[in-house]
């Protein structure tokens, strides 16, 4: 098997992978992906003990236990290129020998579980409620760099939503992915809500956002509220998840994308209190993965 080049595969003098500051034993098969890096201490706080603090840029993590499950929590700070980053070295950690670097011929899969902040597209998601992402449908082209086949069923669900949204020619085709089903089903209950978390490339314009300037797509967030595939509807959007659940698949992880709503773009709502919203939702959250 061909060895990865020192330009491909980035190694610390201290061993470990260039980005997230971390060597292969200090990551746990668990991984909370946080976009804050001051929500990492947050997460953290609930862990009966901490093994290892790290730090390299905004990328921050805590490795420890909760009981007998060991758990990291990273934080990636905002947008899809970051969870590029975080992705692949995550990956690299568990099924590349840093030694010989070469690709282990036993691959390793993580639990990769999002706990992140996102906006309504629907007037009966609340704010300070909890939406667990089925699918992640990107507008943010990351998974485009990569060789990847779609299935029948992404190709359908794509082509629905962009004949339903009528997007312009200059916006790149989404594509979307599954989260797992065996996470999923750790969110059960009326507690989460369940539906198609949409990720956007920015904050303003991409979330149909304005300020001083147009956007290319006005009534864009009207569109995504109506639309529906069979039983498949869009509850929400924020900047990481489709990239998340798009790289995680390919590279055989298993993800899910867990968001408090702060804020409901349909009724224009925002959180009265938005770090109680998010505490809570690390707390109850917590307690599901773990159980």
């Amino acid at each position: 098997m061909a060895k990865i080049a020192e330009s491909e595969l980035i190694i610390t003098s201290r061993g470990a992978i260039y980005h997230l500051d971390l060597r292969p034993e200090e990551l746990a098969p668990t991984v909370i992906l946080v976009g804050d890096p001051d929500r990492v201490k947050k997460v953290s706080k609930h862990f009966d003990r901490i093994e290892h603090q790290l730090q390299h840029r905004e990328f921050i993590t805590h490795t420890g236990y909760i009981g007998n499950k060991r758990i990291s929590v990273l934080s990636t700070g905002i947008g899809p290129d970051n969870i590029d980053i975080a992705l692949n070295e995550l990956d690299a950690l568990v099924n590349i020998d840093f030694e010989t670097r070469e690709v282990k011929q036993q691959t390793t899969s993580l639990n990769i579980v999002r706990f992140g902040t996102s906006g309504a597209l629907q007037a009966n998601i609340p704010v300070d409620s909890f939406v667990a992402g089925t699918h992640g449908l990107g507008f943010d082209n990351l998974l485009n760099y990569y060789a990847y086949d779609k299935t029948a069923e992404e190709t359908e669900l794509v082509d629905a939503f962009v004949k339903h949204t009528g997007l312009s020619p200059n916006i790149t085709v989404p594509y979307v992915s599954k989260g797992s089903e065996t996470l999923l089903n750790k969110f059960s209950g009326e507690q989460y809500h369940k539906g198609i978390t949409v990720t956007c490339p920015g904050f303003y314009g991409p979330q149909g956002r304005i300020l001083r300037l147009p956007v290319a797509a006005p009534g864009l967030i009207n569109k995504l509220t109506d639309f529906k595939h069979g039983k498949d509807f869009i509850s929400n959007f924020e900047m990481e998840t489709s990239a998340i659940y798009g790289l995680g698949k390919l590279l055989g992880h298993h993800c899910l994308s867990i968001n408090v709503i702060v804020a409901n773009r349909v009724v224009q709502q925002f959180s009265k209190d938005s770090n109680a919203a998010v505490e809570k939702m690390i707390k109850t959250s917590l307690e599901h993965l773990v159980s």
